[in-house]
């Protein structure tokens, strides 16, 4: 049996070729994954690790949690601290550490690093050791600071030159007195890092006198967990605590392996669709080579081999086929994470230098997979062949389904999919979180029982393109009839294309839905003709706001200020604004009451006033970080959404409770309304900083647009790697279609079909399933659009369905270039066959 099989998979290279690929893609998906991740993941832990060189202890605030009416204060590091740190026994030396959000802008006035990893801090003494001068001279006062060599080479920037930052708003121009090197991570990953003296970074990031970290290095000698004990002795335990570098360095690896499970899992998601898909061409495949090898299994039953034999001949088969695609699977996801780690270079997107990481749990992983599938897909054909009987399998009379096989699996087909409908509905009366879970589980329930039904879809749907094939003649008839003629294998494979048309579709719906909510949400809810924020979404000094009150032709300003306060017992933001000019820089729906913000006078979206049991007129006693109190009066309660909600009062009011007052963004009105002039104007009042923007309606609009469209791109990117699968799924049906209708064919071309005729009748099949595949996909996937977007309404009022018929038009232009694409080889191979060898043929 072992020879067998062996000869068996010799013997059908070419048509398991096409298995070999579909798996091969799907391991080479996940395989490049766990490369791709690994290495990026490697790379970050090392350079994070060699960042905590000069850190054998650090002491940070002990934080605590808010109590009663008052909120917790967060504990200072203050410099007699950082000289009872120093103290210590066993102490080498010790650094106050400065850090805060700072954008540099390069010559040509755009923000190096894209903001996120842009940082700024101090640089401790006259020879700091965390940053080695590459040249020049530390940075001395407020103007002047140092930058890290790899901004400095990526700007052309030298030491001398005047640069531009910013740390929350108005831009400064210290000049470089310095170029540094540092293991810093985020500079290894493409960001920047800025350096001031220690009172000037204190005073830029608001830390006058105090300090976020105090790193004290241990003397020779001694040990980082004796340095520690020494620390946490003499240092008051309810003001701080102490970390070893150790322990930075693992819970920094922890956090980054955090952050790159999200990527990885979104990865491998979609490598298990494209596996998922190829287990239907895997078990087609195998299903039509027991067929074809009916009479030689029949064989093998009557001179001794017994079922299980029969079996494992397949799975053995399988076996080989899954061991032969996991192997160069493997090989080609190694490429794919190379490629990957070269591509994030390319666009920017710089990591840290490292090896390829190769684990061998990405190649346990790798053959794993591809073993399993295969063989999980082939052992019920398999099974199936094993069971028929010798005799039966020599006069074929096995080959037709039975009644009651069928009545069966239609039946189990209804009740999946009427249950999954049912779920999914039930589903969309839920709340949006609770609702998840049960709809993602009528969704998979749906999915297989319209995978059962498929078979029994496929008459009255592929009759229906009756009529367009008449045109073709007789070649569209036969395509039409040998459609049909295995609803099994057809439905096998139009399943393979209707899964990635689904997700497509699915989330085609959704994404143009939510874009065209958020957009009227954003709009009409701003009255405003400018909204101004960081680029990085970091808050703003109060300065912004005062220079565009006072800029020509701004008519009303107002921040949106978020400050924490305890109300009942709780912990929650209120949101300060002008009162005055809020009313006309926002248009908000109010349920009940005014509109009016001033003195104790405020207003609540209506989410917070239910949860409170507030009406307007309700009044509540409200905490602010100074610990004082007042005694707040609901005017009235606003419908609120997502841009704006929560409970705002006056600046007026708030400001005089806050000791570093910040501004999340500042809404701004304009006497002739939004325009290139007007825009260009307010970036100049502000300096024009490049870590400021400055947004209209329309920026707004198009930024969400664009922020859809790029998810939308990414998806379809990843969800083409399904759809590729389903292809070599066509092709490898039609071609061993061709093979087993080879006498057939050969008739046909004896009575008078040319090849042009074969060429066509292939063509059309291959179309018709394609396009079966391809309804069934986008009906299923705008209904999931449909019933996703159901659970967003209950959330976001804005919220409509939205189809977008022009997409769902070339979806199934999509699928029909997949069929006649699938075809040209099948076709082409069916119009070559010998005539008389065809018929001799068995």
């Amino acid at each position: 049996m072992l020879r067998t099989a062996l000869r068996n998979v010799l013997a059908h290279k070419a048509r398991l070729l096409m298995t070999v690929l579909a798996v091969m893609l799907g391991v080479a998906f996940v395989s490049g994954t766990l490369v791709f991740t690994n290495t990026i993941s490697d790379a970050y832990q090392k350079s994070s690790a060699k960042g905590f060189d000069q850190v054998d202890v650090a002491v940070q605030p002990e934080y605590t949690e808010d109590k009663g009416d008052k909120l917790a204060k967060e504990p200072e590091l203050t410099g007699p601290l950082l000289e009872k740190a120093a103290g210590a026994p066993g102490a080498g030396n010790a650094i106050g550490v400065v850090s805060g959000f700072t954008a540099i802008a390069g010559k040509d006035g755009k923000l190096i690093g894209g903001g996120f990893q842009s940082q700024g801090g101090n640089y401790w003494g006259d020879k700091d050791p965390r940053y080695p001068l590459s040249s020049g001279k530390r940075p001395v006062g407020k103007n002047q600071v140092a930058i890290d060599a790899e901004t400095a080479k990526r700007a052309g920037y030298e030491v001398g030159d005047r640069i531009r930052l910013s740390v929350d708003g108005p831009v400064l121009t210290p000049t470089v007195t310095a170029v540094f090197t540092t293991d810093d991570g985020n500079v290894a990953a493409g960001g920047s890092l800025a350096l001031f003296d220690t009172a000037t970074a204190q005073r830029l990031f608001h830390k006058t006198g105090t300090y976020d970290e105090i790193d004290v290095k241990a003397a020779p000698g001694t040990s980082q967990t004796a340095l520690q004990a020494n620390l946490d002795k003499i240092l008051p335990k309810d003001i701080v605590s102490t970390t070893t570098g150790q322990e930075l360095a693992d819970q920094q690896a922890v956090q980054i392996e955090a952050s790159m499970s999200g990527l990885k899992t979104g990865l491998l998601v979609f490598a298990g669709i494209a596996l998922f898909v190829g287990t239907f061409i895997i078990a087609n495949t195998f299903t039509m080579l027991v067929a074809q090898r009916t009479k030689e299994l029949a064989l093998l039953r009557a001179v001794g081999a017994s079922r299980k034999q029969v079996t494992r001949s397949v799975l053995l088969e399988a076996f080989l086929v899954g061991a032969v695609a996991a192997v160069t699977g493997l090989l080609a996801g190694i490429g794919i994470g190379a490629g990957l780690r070269a591509l994030m270079g390319t666009l920017d997107a710089a990591v840290p230098d490292g090896p390829l990481v190769v684990t061998p749990g990405t190649v346990v992983t790798s053959f794993a997979v591809g073993i399993l599938i295969t063989m999980l897909a082939a052992w019920l054909p398999g099974r199936r062949a094993a069971r028929i009987p010798p005799v039966a399998a020599m006069s074929s009379v096995h080959a037709a389904a039975t009644t009651k096989s069928l009545v069966l699996r239609n039946t189990l087909g209804a009740l999946f999919a009427a249950a999954g409908v049912a779920v999914v509905l039930a589903a969309t009366t839920m709340d949006g979180t609770d609702g998840q879970v049960p709809m993602g589980f009528g969704a998979v329930l749906l999915i297989i029982g319209v995978f059962i039904l498929t078979p029994l879809l496929s008459r009255p749907l592929i009759a229906s393109a009756a009529p367009v094939l008449r045109v073709f003649g007789v070649s569209g008839k036969l395509a039409r009839q040998n459609s049909v003629r295995n609803p099994r294998r057809t439905a096998a494979t139009a399943s393979a294309l209707m899964i990635g048309l689904t997700l497509i579709t699915g989330m085609t719906v959704m994404a143009g839905s939510l874009q065209k909510s958020i957009d009227e949400m954003a709009t009409s809810a701003l009255k405003a003709d400018y909204v101004v924020s960081m680029a990085n979404f970091n808050s703003l000094s109060p300065d912004v706001g005062k220079k565009l009150g006072g800029t020509d032709g701004v008519t009303a300003t107002s921040p949106l200020r978020d400050a924490p306060a305890r109300i009942e017992g709780e912990t929650e933001y209120v949101t300060g604004v002008n009162g005055s000019t809020i009313g006309d820089l926002t248009d908000l729906k109010i349920d009940s009451g005014t509109f009016e913000v001033g003195g104790a006078q405020v207003v609540v979206d209506d989410e917070t006033a239910k949860d409170h049991g507030w009406k307007a007129g309700s009044t509540f006693s409200v905490s602010y970080e100074d610990d004082e109190k007042q005694r707040l009066t609901v005017a009235g309660v606003y419908e609120g959404n997502e841009m704006i909600s929560g409970i705002m009062l006056d600046t007026a009011t708030l400001a005089p409770h806050q000791t570093d007052p910040r501004d999340m963004q500042v809404m701004v009105k304009t006497a002739g309304g939004p325009s290139d002039a007007t825009k260009d104007s307010l970036e100049k009042a502000l300096g024009d900083n490049p870590a400021v923007r400055v947004q209209d309606k329309q920026d707004v609009s198009n930024e969400i647009a664009q922020m859809f469209t790029l998810m939308l791109n990414m998806l379809y990117g990843l969800l083409a790697m399904a759809v590729i699968v389903a292809v070599l799924g066509v092709i490898n049906t039609l071609a061993m279609s061709v093979f087993e209708r080879s006498q057939e064919i050969g008739m046909l071309r004896a009575i008078g079909l040319d090849r042009k005729g074969i060429k066509r009748m292939v063509r059309l099949e291959s179309l018709v399933i394609s396009l079966f595949g391809g309804v069934l996909g986008v009906g299923l996937g705008v209904f999931f659009g449909w019933a996703a977007g159901e659970l967003v309404a209950g959330k976001m009022p804005t919220y409509e369905l939205v189809l977008p018929y022009d997409r769902m038009a070339v979806f199934l232009l999509l699928a029909a270039v997949v069929g006649v694409l699938a075809a040209l080889w099948p076709a082409r191979r069916a119009a070559r066959l010998n005539m008389l060898s065809a018929i001799k043929s068995e």
